[in-house]
């Protein structure tokens, strides 16, 4: 697959990622507040703030494979996805239905998270430094 199929793949994915967590944000904002205990509105609201946070990052990911034709960068966009599977959704889980075991989930999705940083800023740093577009 080309960089641009990935990429358009990884945008898209995103977008319907922040969507989806501004439902989400919305819903705690308006439903839960009344129902939920206050840690637990604190961790449904983390959990939509990080949503947010790494959806937007995976639409920059997808804009970086456009402007440096490096598709390994999706690599960081998809590890972007499932940080917001495990880290939000463990959060999710834990708040709405009282899953204290989904516990331990949490931060294997916040070094997920770490490790797509880490991963984005290597590889634009990698086609910053071979003369790549820039």
């Amino acid at each position: 697959m080309d960089a641009n199929a990935s990429s358009r793949r990884v945008i898209a994915i995103g977008c319907v990622l922040a969507g989806v967590g501004v439902a989400a944000g919305a819903f705690g904002a308006h439903m839960l507040k009344t129902i939920l205990e206050p840690p637990m509105l604190a961790a449904y609201d983390t959990a939509t703030r990080y949503q947010m946070y790494h959806a937007f990052g995976m639409v920059l990911v997808g804009i970086a494979m456009r402007v440096y034709g490096d598709r390994r960068l999706a690599i960081a966009g998809w590890l972007f996805a499932t940080g917001i599977m495990l880290f939000c959704g463990s959060l999710y889980g834990i708040a709405l239905a009282g899953l204290k075991w989904l516990g331990p989930i949490t931060p294997l999705g916040g070094l997920t998270f770490i490790i797509g940083w880490g991963i984005f800023g290597w590889r634009v740093w990698q086609g910053v430094s071979h003369g790549e577009k820039s």
